[in-house]
């Protein structure tokens, strides 16, 4: 199973009726030196301006993003040319993350890679802590800025510091 660390930005609170303006993923394994990048053509007329300024860009800029469908090709291409076994998607928010990447996979190209589940990087955190409040964020080593590469980074950093030093029983192939 290999995990890959998931983050997106959005102009808006659902996909379908807003859109996934760009994402990013990680590879998680010690060197971290894996990852994608993708940026979606808004899929919708309705945006929510406070929403997309969050990711760094106007709504012109993303009108000449590449189209869905191809960037969803894409990541699908690079899920299966680097994990090995069964992807396994984790994020800081798999409520929110999950539900754009995992709707944009079954809308566009029918089907999702990472198949029906996700894992959420703060509840493995609050098990270790045997706190459901414990608090995580502050050990990122790569700042949180929305870009969704960087954000996934941080994460990974974090599941990788929960293994190797808070003796999380993960497998990372």
């Amino acid at each position: 199973m290999s995990y890959i660390m998931v983050d997106i930005e959005s102009d808006g609170p659902i996909p379908g009726d807003y859109s996934m303006i760009s994402f990013g993923a990680v590879l998680v394994n010690n060197e971290l030196d894996t990852t994608f990048y993708g940026k979606l053509k808004p899929i919708s007329n309705n945006w929510i301006s406070e929403a997309l300024a969050v990711s760094g860009h106007t709504r012109e800029e993303t009108m000449s993003f590449p189209e869905a469908k191809n960037v969803m090709l894409d990541f699908k291409d690079w899920i299966q040319a680097n994990s090995k076994g069964r992807p396994i998607f984790i994020s800081d928010n798999n409520g929110f993350d999950w539900m754009f990447i995992c709707w944009y996979f079954h809308h566009f190209i029918g089907e999702n890679p990472f198949g029906h589940s996700s894992r959420r990087l703060a509840d493995l955190f609050c098990g270790l802590q045997k706190d459901t409040f414990a608090k995580w964020k502050h050990l990122r080593k790569t700042a949180h800025t929305h870009n969704p590469v960087e954000d996934a980074m941080g994460n990974a950093e974090v599941l990788l510091l929960m293994k190797n030093e808070m003796d999380l029983k993960i497998s990372l192939k």
